[in-house]
This record gives C-alpha cells, structure tokens and sequence, in this order.
C-alpha cells in the first residue's frame, strides 16, 4: 500500500505541473481525494493492514492527502486567476479570426439609388404610415368603394376602414393637402398585397412619384423618366410607353425598357419579347386634386410608381424574387 499511495501522490503532483483547465483539476482532485478517491480508499483499507503497519501507513496516507490538499488549493487558485485575465485561454500564435462584415441589402440598395437620381432632379424624398385608412389608400386616390379597379389589388384588411397600403401612393395624397404646388416628391417605403408567387411577396417595396406645378405635361413626365432609366441602367437603353388604365391617372402608359439582358433580341426573362415592364405612370386625373382642394383648371401633373424589387432583379440578373428574402448570405454577399 506505500507504494501506491507514493504513486498516487507523484502523479498527480506531475499532472498538476500541466496545463490543465479549471474543470480538469476538479475532476483530478474528486479522483484522489473525493469520498470515492483513491487517497480515500487507501485510508479505508489501513485497519486490514497488519497491526504493526498501521500506523506508518496511516502517517503516509495522511500526509499524501495533506500534500495533495495543498498542490490542488495552489492549483485551483492559480488557474482561476488565469482564467479571469484579460485575453485567458487565447492562443496568440494562431492566425486571427476574420469578423464577419454586414453589406446593404440589394433592395435596399437599390432604393437608396433611386431615391438619389430623383434627389438631383430635384425630388424631395418623404415618407408615411405603413397602416392607411381606406381614405387615403382608395377613396382619395380616385378609387370608391364599389370602384371595379379594387379588386386588382388584393388587400389586408385590419378593419373595414383601416388596411395595410397596398402602394405608397397615399404620401402623395398627404403631401398634397398639407402643401400647395408646386409639388417634387417620390415615396418609398412597404407596401402589402395577398399575393405570393416567383415575382411576388406579400410584402415588397415600392416608389411612388409626383409632380404638380402649373403647365405640367406628358412630356415632362417622359423626359423625367426617362433620365431616370438611363442613370439607372444604361444611356443606350430605349424605352417605349404604352397606353394602360390606372383610376388615379388619365392618359396613363406602362413604361417598358429594353431587355437589359438580350438588348431587345428577345430571350427567356423578357418572354421572348426584348421588352421588360418596370414602371406605370400618367397624368392624375383631375379627380384626383378635388380631393385635395387643388384648382385642375390651373394646376397639372404627373404620378410613376414602381416595383423596386423589379428593378433590382432587373439590375441583378435575379429570376426569383424570393432569392431576395431567404436571408442566404452566400447570395447576399454578391451584392
């Protein structure tokens, strides 16, 4: 029993010269001095010793579990006062670890850029409530209740009155009965719609403009939009205007753009076409300034509203608007 209690003692005193951590020298410590330890065990065993080697062997257990006490108390307050220091338990001779860097998402990109090219053309960027009553999403926007039109935007409904906007045109209607012409303003912000496919999300992003002034004409519209397609894509790049229907604009046209990716020859994204829709816009409908209080007979303008979501994908090459809210960062970080 001497020599393994003094085996007992000279390993864990080697065992504690390592570099162990602070559970490691707990777990060591519960090894040889727990109530199941071998120092423990040892103690037990003395009274089947013969009785002339009791008591040495007694004196020898006793003072490996004192030595012992001693080496683990060091131990433990030595290692706990390492660990509490600053930069403990880094291993400076490894490479460091790279910190990861966050990047502007693509719509919002995309929305940051457009509000700058209309920014210097002298558009002022304002802002409204995600939640509208039915007033200023509907009524005031030329779209009654029993107005057919309604039924081509699928809504969220709160109440009866109160929706999740399904365009940000209500901004131009807010802006307009706080402020008399002339008016520059484009909107950006959410907007909601039940619809959910590979070119729609319940939840997308749109820009809504205006311009109010007197001697305001189709032209000026043409002219402003078309600047913005040539910063926002290419100098080249031809647009047509095509005659369409909206209730808070007449004449009204969706404005297509050359296929940025075939130059109008006519590929798969643009069906075969070579021409892609990004915008609709037109002249608002005199309809539309009684309910603001503005005199039609004096004042004329022009609204556009787009998808930015169609842009960046346009801009992208992305043919899945969905790819946009996976939140995959490998996809994100190309951007």
């Amino acid at each position: 029993m001497k020599a393994e209690l003094e085996k007992i003692e000279k390993e864990a005193l080697e065992l504690l010269k390592t570099d162990l951590g602070l559970d490691e020298i707990k777990a060591l410590q519960v090894k040889c001095l727990g109530r199941k330890g071998l120092v423990t065990g040892c103690l037990r065993n003395v009274s089947s010793l013969p009785q002339e080697e009791r008591p040495k062997i007694g004196q020898l257990a006793n003072k490996v579990k004192k030595v012992l006490e001693g080496a683990f108390k060091k131990a433990l307050k030595e290692c706990s006062a390492k660990e509490a220091r600053p930069g403990a338990g880094i291993d400076v001779t490894l490479p460091g670890r790279p910190l990861l860097r966050g990047t502007i998402h693509p719509i919002i990109q995309i929305m940051q850029e457009i509000s700058d090219v209309f920014s210097r053309l002298g558009f002022e960027v304002l802002e409204g409530p995600d939640i509208e009553s039915d007033y200023y999403n509907f009524e005031a926007l030329n779209l009654p209740k029993d107005h057919p039109a309604r039924d081509m935007q699928d809504t969220f409904y709160i109440s009866e009155n109160v929706v999740l906007r399904t365009h940000t045109s209500p901004i131009q209607i807010r802006t307009m009965e706080k402020r008399q012409p002339p008016i520059r303003m484009i909107g950006p912000g959410k907007a909601y719609r039940v619809d959910s496919d590979i070119s729609h999300t319940p939840m997308f992003h749109q820009v809504e403009g205006l311009m109010v002034d007197e001697n305001v004409s189709f032209g000026d519209l043409k002219g402003i939009l078309t600047i913005f397609v040539h910063q926002m894509f290419d100098e080249t790049i031809s647009l047509r205007f095509r005659p369409s229907f909206f209730p808070f604009t007449e004449p009204s046209a969706e404005v297509d753009i050359e296929c940025v990716l075939c130059r109008g020859k006519g590929c798969r994204v643009c069906s075969h076409t070579g021409w892609l829709e990004i915008l609709g816009a037109g002249m608002v409908d005199p309809a539309v300034f009684k309910y603001v209080g503005y005199d039609s007979d004096r004042y004329t303008g022009f609204a556009f509203g787009m998808g930015i979501e169609r842009i960046a994908m346009l801009r992208y090459g992305i043919e899945d608007i969905r790819r946009l809210y996976e939140n995959d960062i490998r996809f994100l970080h190309q951007f």
